[in-house]
């Protein structure tokens, strides 16, 4: 089975790192970590993801979001503020669940 790829972007370092760790926790998810847009974007466009997880100290949260959705429409984006590991798991299993649905939609459409 192919790992999730997720690309996480947060200006906040320690937190960056935490919600790295937090996704590479999971066998079937990999995730790889920026706090420099532009960074991310190239990264992004050598890449074939699953989600993108937004974090904290974002200015430019809406271009970004623009940007990623224009590239690879599919894509899940996720904003998250904190909360805890709980929470960040939720928002991936809500994420992939709105996917499956959409997907199953498209198929049926």
């Amino acid at each position: 089975m192919k790992k999730l790829e997720f690309l996480i972007l947060g200006k906040n370092e320690p937190i960056l790192e935490i919600l790295v760790r937090l996704v590479n926790a999971n066998e079937d998810w990999h995730a790889a970590g920026f706090s420099n847009e532009e960074t991310a974007k190239d990264y992004f466009n050598q890449n074939l993801l699953d989600i993108v997880l937004l974090s904290s100290g974002i200015e430019s949260e809406v271009e970004m979001q623009t940007f990623f959705k224009a590239q690879q429409p599919d894509i899940e984006i996720i904003l998250h503020y904190g909360g805890g590991s709980g929470l960040l798991q939720s928002e991936i299993y809500e994420a992939l669940e709105e996917r499956r649905k959409r997907k199953l939609y498209e198929n049926h459409a």
